[in-house]
């Protein structure tokens, strides 16, 4: 007796697959008999779409953020995602409250630690070195090891002032000595230029906004990957999207696209403000538009599964393998044209959008804003 079987869901290489549940586990994938039996079945019929849960890596969602801020399950299970990763709004000093209410969430919440004990207080939270206090953020990751899964530094010269670089220094001696953390870093206005930033950055660090149109970006003016970005991803860095509200250029995208330089992680940096107003509005639509500009909806999932369990090291997620978490997310693949809109005021149109109907985590079923009435899934 499972405690849910799900039948003939459609994956994203278009096949049908049955899921057993049991203990918030995945207990069996693939063809299961008629014979097994659950205390509850959704029967899919092949017209919905199952994925492992979907991972969202750079989000703002600390409610107490006087800058940034959301309500972790708003960008979470209500969107279809299982996971969300908040990229740095809270420090040494308020981490503590943030996992708090991180603990009465029906997402699972993970937090980068700000590399400033204040997080996202200010806007140049690492301009002032009173606030780069690397004793108070050693304590704060060993405080909290399943709750704190990497670092965060925003390398902007409107966030580091007169620091330069010393912030991204104090950070991968703070990543090195937590076990090689995985450290996210920002790019954004100069300085530093991105060929220093990426000359410190190699295995398991992600660079997000990586696809941003600013000047500061990883294509040169011809169109080119930079060779020091080129040279930092044969060392092992990660290029994860963060969309947000300023940072991801479709002409940049498609430009790097065509030459194979594919987004490691798609990521939202949703926010209350993008998420209402848009651009971004959820991590599908994000995801949405690169099914739009030629990635397939199987390359697409990865950057949200595999590829970001990967990335922040979250054992049990991004996979259907039996003995995972049951964390899953059911979604329509609608047609229809769409226009989607970038950040630079460019838009593509698009004749597909993916619609999150509900997620599981742990095997607990939340119905998204676009989901259909539980009775709809149940026999």
């Amino acid at each position: 007796m499972y405690d849910m079987i799900i039948r003939a869901g459609r994956q994203g290489d278009g096949q049908l697959v049955d899921i057993a549940i049991k203990e918030g586990k995945l207990a069996a994938i693939g063809q299961l008999p008629k014979s097994a039996v659950a205390r509850e079945t959704l029967e899919l019929a092949g017209r919905i779409h199952v994925s492992a849960g979907w991972i969202d890596g750079h989000t703002h969602c600390y409610p107490a953020s006087p800058i940034y801020h959301d309500e972790p399950d708003k960008v979470g299970v209500e969107s279809g995602v299982t996971t969300v990763i908040d990229a740095g709004s809270t420090g040494a000093d308020d981490v503590d409250d943030f996992q708090r209410i991180a603990a009465g969430c029906k997402t699972r919440v993970h937090a980068l630690l700000n590399l400033s004990r204040i997080g996202l207080l200010r806007q140049n939270e690492l301009a002032d070195s009173r606030d780069l206090d690397m004793d108070l953020a050693s304590a704060a990751i060993r405080r909290h090891p399943e709750f704190i899964v990497g670092i965060k530094a925003r390398m902007s010269g409107s966030v580091v002032g007169e620091n330069g670089l010393q912030p991204l220094r104090m950070a991968k001696v703070l990543q090195q000595t937590h076990g090689q953390l995985p450290l996210m870093v920002h790019v954004g206005n100069t300085p530093p230029e991105l060929d220093e930033i990426v000359t410190l950055l190699g295995d398991g660090d992600l660079l997000t906004h990586c696809f941003n149109g600013k000047p500061n970006r990883i294509l040169t003016p011809a169109g080119e990957l930079r060779v020091a970005v080129r040279e930092a991803m044969q060392r092992g860095l990660l290029l994860d999207i963060g969309h947000g509200g300023a940072s991801f250029s479709f002409e940049v995208a498609e430009l790097a696209i065509a030459q194979g330089i594919l987004p490691h992680t798609i990521s939202s940096d949703i926010y209350c403000k993008n998420r209402i107003k848009g651009p971004v509005y959820s991590l599908a639509h994000v995801m949405s538009k690169f099914l739009a500009i030629g990635m397939t909806l199987e390359q697409v999932l990865a950057c949200v599964t595999c590829h970001a369990a990967d990335a922040m090291r979250l054992t049990g997620k991004g996979r259907l393998e039996v003995g995972a978490d049951a964390d899953l997310t059911l979604f329509e693949v609608a047609s229809g044209p769409t226009l989607f809109m970038d950040t630079e005021a460019q838009s593509r149109s698009g004749d597909q959008q993916l619609l999150p109907l509900a997620a599981l985590v742990g095997g607990e079923l939340v119905l998204t804003h676009n989901g259909k009435s539980h009775h709809a899934f149940c026999l």
